[in-house]
């Protein structure tokens, strides 16, 4: 009696030049180390805010015990030829206030700003922060130094040339709040533009620019100073303009020497990556 039962069907031969499953389905993770959840970035970002206001509110407190001196500091220019007027009864703590907050943020510059880039730059290593701890410090040095060369230098001759402009037909008699957002404002733009060579540095570190190509285009940075000079300076007159244009232009020549120190070329290509 034969059996009607078919045979079973034979499993397809693999093909040998086939790659296996596990080679097509499973891919490589695209970078070597995980990316920290979320929440990891949230709570470091809380406690670095946490550390740079703590920092910012110390150096207010410092700054009120000061506040005074620096008021009297950029007062001093008038030399008595004008005399500040009060237009509203709380204008004097609103200035105090105001003065040891520019106070306190200059000393807790450098603290708040390795804080920002700490969180932006993760992972940085050893010798990166000890760059860090040298850089920020260097800021805050540049921008003080730009607040002490606009309060005791362009200062006096600015306000001695405004003094003097149509004396004949007006009273020099300021409000003691518009008087002080004028200084300030002026101090700080003078103080930013005192960042140069730290920035000239930073964008030679990232390999944007060369020190060559730095030195080969003096003529356009010499065009880029003068119309930053005479956006900074409030008054028309050349020597006024010139006071700050000079030493922008020293900085600019610190900027390429610190580019010299600081300069590292963009990597290209990898070989691997190219083949």
């Amino acid at each position: 009696m034969s059996s009607d039962v078919p045979p079973s069907p034979q499993a397809p031969t693999p093909d040998p030049g086939a790659n296996p499953p596990s080679a097509t389905t499973v891919s490589p993770p695209p970078y070597d180390e995980p990316s920290l959840p979320i929440i990891e970035h949230l709570r470091e970002l809380r406690d670095r805010l946490l550390k740079a206001t703590l920092a910012l509110v110390i150096g207010v407190i410092v700054g009120l015990f000061f506040a005074k001196p620096f008021l009297e500091i950029l007062i001093t220019p008038l030399q008595g030829a004008s005399e500040l007027q009060l237009l509203k009864p709380t204008e004097s703590i609103f200035i105090y206030l105001k003065g040891g907050l520019i106070l306190g943020s200059i000393l807790a510059s450098p603290f708040i700003l390795y804080q920002i880039f700490a969180f932006i730059v993760p992972g940085l290593t050893p010798r990166e922060k000890r760059g860090l701890y040298l850089i920020l410090p260097l800021a805050a040095g540049l921008f003080a130094l730009g607040i002490a060369f606009a309060a005791f230098i362009v200062l006096p001759f600015t306000l001695r040339y405004l003094q003097t402009f149509l004396s004949d037909l007006a009273i020099s008699q300021y409000s003691f709040g518009e008087y002080m957002n004028f200084v300030l404002s002026f101090l700080f733009w003078l103080g930013v533009a005192f960042e140069l060579p730290l920035f000239i540095a930073i964008l030679a570190r990232l390999g944007i620019v060369t020190p060559q190509q730095l030195q080969s285009t003096w003529r356009y940075a010499v065009v880029i100073i003068a119309i930053l000079a005479a956006v900074i300076t409030p008054t028309p007159d050349p020597f006024t303009m010139s006071l700050v244009m000079v030493p922008l232009l020293g900085l600019y020549v610190l900027g390429i020497l610190m580019a010299r120190m600081a300069y590292k070329p963009r990597e290209g290509p990898s070989r691997e990556s190219s083949q």
